[in-house]
């Protein structure tokens, strides 16, 4: 694994899935060569992920390249530190997850979010969901939050959604 050039080779995928997407070709499955799927499940990564970037990308010009970098940074940095390069073997629930409509001290989604992120994290994600999807982004943006940041913030407290939590109300407060 060629760790120094990780940014360039997913700035390249991410650019392919970008342009097959917008030519009119779906299917995770026929997005990339045998190579570049070993690149994306080396670090951490799907198909699935890049795959969902590049819809929303075409769809609503978001997260873009920026956000999406920082957010796999993010979950490379978990998988290889973390995971030690394993993947997790499990899968969300979706079932199991909170409404979209549920809230902690008054900010709806936040309930959501929390287990989702700990899942991208972890790898976890099912390919029903997506992190940073219209619903997140517009919780980041009300909130003033980076999405590879609110990453971090769980990861950080991953243990203690209380303290994800109480730094999520005082980064809304701020952005008022």
């Amino acid at each position: 694994m060629k760790h120094y050039e990780f940014t360039a080779k997913f700035h390249l995928i991410y650019d392919k899935a970008l342009r097959q997407y917008t030519a009119g070709q779906r299917g995770i499955h026929t997005y990339f060569n045998a190579e570049e799927s070993a690149f994306l499940a080396e670090n951490g990564l799907t198909a699935q992920n890049i795959y969902d970037y590049a819809e929303d990308h075409h769809n609503y010009s978001e997260p873009g390249y920026d956000n999406a970098l920082a957010i796999e940074l993010v979950r490379r940095d978990y998988f290889l530190n973390v995971q030690l390069g394993r993947p997790s073997g499990t899968i969300l629930d979706v079932d199991k997850m909170p409404a979209k409509t549920d809230a902690v001290q008054e900010i709806e989604w936040l309930p959501r979010l929390i287990p989702k992120a700990k899942a991208k994290l972890r790898g976890e994600l099912p390919s029903t969901l997506m992190y940073c999807c219209g619903g997140d982004r517009r919780f980041f943006t009300t909130h003033n939050i980076l999405p590879a940041e609110f990453l971090t913030l769980v990861w950080r407290n991953m243990q203690d959604d209380t303290a994800i939590i109480h730094w999520v109300v005082a980064r809304s407060a701020l952005g008022k």
